[in-house]
């Protein structure tokens, strides 16, 4: 296992064999290569002992390499793959007024997983929310569905936007996340948060705290798979939480701390809330290391 960290004036030190490549700032976005550590780095905390097999911290402005551990490895990424769902479906400039309706045939990990029992109608627009809040299969499944061209255009749709984002080690077989063959690596993930981040909606949706949906004569609720958006100490700007046993538990986010936004992602952490704890450690890291260096730019 590979785990890079230091800290220099701005940004902290990651080899450069940490990160295979640099992505452009704009456009794809991108991860750049970092500057060499100041004599301060020697100072520097400790690595803040994240539980996640993998994970990368990129400043979204910069592109410098805040934190790596294991950047470019591929692996299952359960609902993240959710994210590029609602990419592609915003792209399409489908009526989000549309109203849909759940079939047998939209996934659930578990037949009792879903409470969208097949019947039910809702308007794409919420179906979108649901994917993306509340991690809800089988709205995820639905928009593939009712993608133009059926779920094999949507697919279709998932890998060219990866392609075209330069998300190379990435691959998608289906809009849920529930098949282990969607594959990422932290350091395309990073893109893919960077795009994502571009639409409102996606903002938005991914980070409501809870939605009401009528279904029929049920009233069902539902809350964020992320319990931090609940919290007044964090900004998130966007986040999507994912897991399945291949996967282990996932997570993207931006968000601002102190005065930097950043993107982080958090690859296969073992325990429930390990995922959540992984990313406190890190802003609290982050800060630590920003007490170092001294003033950040603000970027408001």
């Amino acid at each position: 296992m590979k785990l890079i960290r230091g800290v220099d004036a701005v940004r902290l030190l990651v080899g450069s064999a940490a990160v295979s490549c640099a992505l452009h700032a704009a456009g794809a976005g991108a991860v750049a290569k970092p500057a060499q550590p100041a004599a301060k780095a020697a100072t520097a905390s400790a690595d803040p002992q994240l539980r996640s097999a993998a994970a990368l911290v990129v400043d979204q402005d910069t592109g410098s390499v805040l934190y790596a551990k294991n950047p470019n490895t591929v692996q299952p990424i359960a609902s993240i793959t959710k994210l590029m769902t609602a990419v592609v479906t915003l792209e399409a400039n489908l009526d989000p007024t549309e109203v849909l309706e759940i079939d047998a045939s939209d996934k659930a990990a578990t037949p009792g997983q879903s409470r969208l029992w097949p019947g039910t109608r809702l308007a794409r627009r919420d179906a979108l929310q649901l994917a993306l809040m509340a991690s809800e299969n089988r709205a995820a499944h639905l928009l593939g569905r009712t993608y133009p061209g059926g779920l094999a255009a949507e697919i279709a749709a998932m890998n060219a936007k990866a392609e075209q984002l330069g998300m190379h080690d990435t691959h998608f077989v289906d809009p849920t996340g529930l098949a282990q063959a969607n594959r990422s690596s932290p350091e395309d993930l990073v893109r893919l948060v960077r795009a994502a981040y571009e639409y409102p909606e996606i903002r938005a949706d991914s980070t409501s705290n809870e939605m009401t949906v009528q279904a029929g004569r049920r009233t069902l609720k539902y809350a964020n798979t992320n319990r931090l958006t609940r919290r007044a100490d964090w900004r998130i700007g966007l986040q999507k939480t994912g897991y399945i046993a291949a996967a282990g538990r996932c997570l993207v986010m931006q968000a601002e701390i102190g005065k930097r936004r950043v993107l982080m992602v958090f690859l296969d952490s073992w325990g429930k809330y390990t995922r959540l704890g992984d990313a406190n450690r890190m802003r609290a890291w982050l800060e630590t290391q920003a007490a170092l260096a001294g003033p950040l730019p603000n970027h408001s």
